[in-house]
C-alpha cells in the first residue's frame, strides 16, 4: 500500500524584509534617475549647437567639394538658417538656398540664438571655393573670427568659426542666472 500524499498546508509568500530590500533598491534606483531626468532640457540645447556646428561643416565641405562659393545666412529672431550657393557675388537665399534648418522649438527645447556676428554686424558666414572663409562673395579677405551665441535651459554655448581657417570651436559659456529663452546681447 501506498501512503497517502502529505499536502502542505505552507503558504508561500515575501517576508517583510524581503520587502524592505525591494522597496529601498527602488528608492535608490529612483535617486539616480530623476536628476538625469532634469539635464533632458540641457541635452536639447547641446543638441541645437552640435546642429549649427554641422551646417557650418558641411558648407565648408560643400564649397571645397564643388568648387563654388557658400554661405550660411543665419536668422537670430527666426532661429533659422539658409546655405546658400553663392553665385559670383551674390548671395540670394530666396533663390539659391540649398538648405535650411531651425533650432527654435521641437526637438532643441527652448535654445534660442542670441547672438550672431562674423565681423561688422554681419549675420553671414561666407566661404570661398576653397572652403577658407571670406568677408564678402567673390573676395579672398579672411574675416574676423565669428561668433554664435546659444542659450536654453540656464546654459549657453559660445559657437566660434576662425576667420582665417574655418575652425569651429565650441565653448560652454556654463550656467546662466536669471535666463530666458531669447535673451541677451544682440549683434
Amino acid at each position: 500500500m501506498t501512503s497517502p500524499r502529505r499536502i502542505s498546508t505552507r503558504r508561500h509568500g515575501y517576508t517583510l524584509v524581503e520587502m524592505l530590500i525591494v522597496v529601498v533598491i527602488l528608492g535608490i534606483a529612483g535617486a539616480l534617475v530623476i536628476p538625469s531626468m532634469g539635464q533632458v532640457g540641457v541635452l536639447r540645447v547641446q543638441s541645437a549647437v552640435r546642429q549649427i556646428v554641422a551646417q557650418i561643416t558641411e558648407a565648408q565641405s560643400d564649397a571645397l567639394a564643388y568648387q563654388r562659393g557658400r554661405a550660411i545666412v543665419f536668422d537670430k529672431d527666426a532661429g533659422s538658417y539658409s546655405i546658400v550657393e553663392v553665385v559670383g557675388e551674390t548671395i540670394d537665399p530666396e533663390h539659391n538656398t540649398i538648405d535650411r534648418g531651425t533650432i527654435t522649438g521641437g526637438e532643441y527645447g527652448d535654445a534660442a540664438m542670441i547672438s550672431v556676428d562674423f565681423g561688422q554686424g554681419s549675420s553671414t558666414l561666407i566661404f570661398d571655393e576653397f572652403g577658407a572663409p571670406t568677408t564678402r562673395a567673390g573676395e579672398n579677405t579672411p574675416p574676423p573670427t565669428g561668433t554664435i551665441m546659444v542659450r536654453g535651459s540656464g546654459q549657453e554655448f559660445r559657437i566660434q568659426v576662425d576667420g582665417y581657417t574655418g575652425r569651429v570651436t565650441v565653448t560652454d559659456m556654463g550656467v546662466v542666472s536669471g535666463s530666458g529663452s531669447g535673451s541677451g546681447s544682440s549683434g
